[in-house]
C-alpha cells in the first residue's frame, strides 16, 4: 500500500501535528541529503516507522553541490582500490537501469589526443578505459545503458567539443559514464518515494540532544519543540556528523566547479576531459548540463576548520581550472566567461597525513557512546548501499522487526515502474520537462492550477510556471531558496536569479 508522494506545507503541519500526538518512531534519521534520504527509503519499505529530519532544505549540503555525476569507480580501480570500484560500478548500473533511468544517463568522456600528450599517457589512458569496460561488465550493466570505450577521430572530436585545440590533435578517446541531470533532485526523488511508502519527511526541522533512544526535534519555521522516542537514530549529516558526534574525526575537502554558459564551450555533445598535468588519473571535466550550461570541475582541497552552511571556492581554485582546462582549447577562457561557481565539501574519513585527493571514498558505520549510528565518508553514488549498511546495522543491533531491504529493485518517483508515475509521456511535452521529471512530466503540467503553466519563468530559461507550482505542491519547498537553489538550478547564475525571484515569490504567496 503507498501513500500519496506530495511533499508540501500542509502535509509538513499535518505530519510534525501527528508526531507530538504519537512521538514513538522505529528510527530517526537525522540529514536530508542523498545519504539520510536512501536510509529513510530503505527503513521505509522494510516496514518501519521512520522520521527523517533536516535543518535545512532537502539536498542543502553536499548533496547539491556534487559533479551531477554517477562514477563507475574507475579511479578507484586505478588505485587499486578495487572493492569500491566494484561497489561504485553495481550502484551506477542498479540506478541507471532500475532506480531512477529518468534522472541519469550515459555521459559521454572525451580526451582529445592533443600533440602536448605523450604516447605513454595516452596508453594510461586508454587501458583505464578498457578497464572501465571491463568494470561495466563486471556490474552486468549492458553495452545499451553504458557503450563501450573507443577510439575516434579528429573530426569526430571536433564535432563533440567544438572550442578543443586543433594544432596536434589526433582524434579521441571516448568513454561513457552515468550523469545526473541534478544532485538535488534525485534526493528530491528519493525522499518523495520515502514519503511515497510511509516516512515522515520533515524539512526545517534540527535534532538536537540525540541518543541511542530518542531525539529533540524543533520546527524553525514556529520555534516549536517535540521530544521522540525511538529504537535507532541514525546521523547521515555529512561534513556536519561531528556536531552530533563529536568523537568522529572527519577531514572535509573541498571540491569547487565553474558554471559558463555552453555557448562559451562551443555547445558540447560531450564531457571534455583534460588530464591534469603531472598526475596520472585526476581529470578536469567540462560537462554540458541542463538550462544551457557547462560545469567545469573539480578540485579536491583540504578545508579546514568551521564548517561553514554554504562553502565558497577560492581564487586559487578558479585558476587551477582554468589553467587546466585551457590547456585543452584553442581560444583561452578568463574569469569573464564565468557565470556562476559552487563548492561542496566531502565528508571524508580522517585518515591522517596526506592530500585529500588520496583520502579513501569508504564509508564507515559507528556507534556513539550514545547509542546514536553514524553513517560517514562514501560518495554519492554508493547512497544506496551506505544506506542498506547503516540500517542493516541497526536492525540487528536494536533488534527491529523488519522486512529485508528492497531498494535495489525500488522505481523511484518519475520512474517508469513507479505506481505514482503512470501518465504515459507525449510528444508534446517539453523535453527539458522530461528530462527533470520523467513519467511524472505529464502530471507536473496537469496538477498546474497557475495561469499560463507552459510559460517559462523568464524569457530563454527552459523551466516553466507549472515546475515553480509543482516544487510547492508536491516537491516539499517551502522557501523562494529551495525553489531556485535545488528544485531548480537557476540560482548558480546570479543574473538568472534576479529574473526569476519575483516568481519563485508569487507561488509561495499563492501557496500560502
Amino acid at each position: 500500500m503507498t501513500a500519496d508522494a506530495a511533499l508540501n506545507a500542509a502535509r509538513r503541519t499535518a505530519e510534525l501535528t501527528a508526531l507530538a500526538e504519537d512521538p514513538a518512531v522505529d528510527v530517526v534519521v537525522i540529514g536530508g541529503g542523498i545519504t539520510g534520504a536512501g536510509i529513510a527509503l530503505d527503513a521505509a519499505t522494510r516496514g518501519l516507522r521512520v522520521v527523517l529530519a533536516e535543518k535545512h532544505d532537502l539536498a542543502f549540503g553536499t548533496s547539491r553541490w556534487s559533479s551531477k555525476l554517477v562514477h563507475g569507480g574507475l579511479r578507484y580501480l586505478a588505485t587499486g582500490n578495487v572493492g569500491i570500484a566494484r561497489r561504485s560500478a553495481i550502484e551506477r548500473g542498479i540506478l541507471m537501469s532500475r532506480n531512477a533511468p529518468h534522472l541519469v544517463r550515459a555521459m559521454p568522456q572525451l580526451v582529445p589526443l592533443l600533440g602536448s600528450m605523450r604516447g605513454r599517457d595516452r596508453a594510461l589512458v586508454r587501458a583505464g578505459f578498457l578497464a572501465g569496460d571491463a568494470l561495466r561488465r563486471l556490474a552486468g550493466t549492458p553495452a545499451t545503458t553504458l557503450p563501450r570505450s573507443r577510439r575516434i577521430s579528429r573530426e569526430q572530436v571536433i564535432a563533440l567539443a567544438p572550442t578543443v585545440r586543433r594544432d596536434g590533435l589526433d582524434g579521441g578517446l571516448l568513454a561513457y559514464d552515468g550523469q545526473l541531470i541534478d544532485d538535488a533532485r534525485l534526493v528530491a526523488a528519493v525522499a518523495r518515494t520515502a514519503a511515497q511508502h510511509g516516512a515522515t519527511v520533515l524539512s526545517y526541522v534540527a535534532a538536537s540532544q540525540a541518543t541511542g533512544e530518542s531525539v529533540r526535534l524543533t520546527d524553525r519555521r514556529s520555534g516549536e519543540s517535540l521530544d521522540v522516542t525511538a529504537r535507532a537514530v541514525i546521523s547521515a549529516a555529512g561534513v556536519w556528523a561531528a556536531d552530533l558526534d563529536p568523537a568522529l574525526r572527519l577531514r572535509p575537502s573541498r571540491g569547487t566547479h565553474l558554471v559558463f554558459d555552453a555557448s562559451a564551450f562551443g555547445n558540447p555533445a560531450a564531457a571534455l576531459t583534460v588530464p591534469i598535468p603531472g598526475e596520472l588519473n585526476r581529470f578536469v571535466f567540462a560537462m554540458p548540463e541542463q538550462l544551457g550550461r557547462v560545469y567545469l570541475g573539480l578540485t579536491d582541497e583540504d578545508a579546514p576548520g568551521p564548517i561553514p552552511d554554504v562553502p565558497q571556492p577560492t581564487s586559487a581554485e578558479v585558476s587551477f581550472l582554468l589553467d587546466t582546462v585551457n590547456t585543452a582549447l584553442g581560444t583561452a577562457l578568463g574569469t569573464g566567461d564565468v557565470i556562476g561557481s559552487y563548492a561542496g565539501l566531502r565528508p571524508l574519513i580522517d585518515a591522517g597525513a596526506g592530500r585529500t585527493a588520496d583520502v579513501s571514498r569508504n564509508h564507515a558505520v559507528v556507534e556513539s557512546e550514545s547509542g546514536v549510528f553514524s553513517v560517514i565518508g562514501g560518495k554519492l553514488t554508493e547512497y544506496r548501499h551506505m544506506g542498506e549498511d547503516v540500517l542493516d546495522r541497526a536492525v540487528r543491533s536494536r533488534g527491529l522487526g523488519a522486512g529485508p531491504c528492497r531498494t535495489r529493485d525500488m522505481p523511484l518517483i518519475g520512474a517508469p515502474e513507479n505506481p505514482g508515475s503512470p501518465t504515459p509521456l507525449t510528444a508534446d511535452l517539453p523535453e527539458s520537462l522530461v528530462l527533470r521529471y520523467g513519467a511524472e512530466a505529464a502530471n507536473v503540467l496537469a496538477a498546474a492550477t497557475c495561469e499560463r503553466p507552459a510559460e517559462a519563468v523568464a524569457e530563454g530559461i527552459d523551466v516553466i510556471r507549472a515546475e515553480f507550482e509543482y516544487a510547492v505542491s508536491h516537491e516539499g519547498a517551502l522557501t523562494v531558496e529551495d525553489i531556485l537553489d535545488r528544485r531548480t538550478r537557476i540560482g548558480l547564475v546570479a543574473e538568472d536569479r534576479d529574473r526569476v525571484v519575483e516568481v519563485a515569490r508569487e507561488f509561495l504567496a499563492t501557496a500560502d
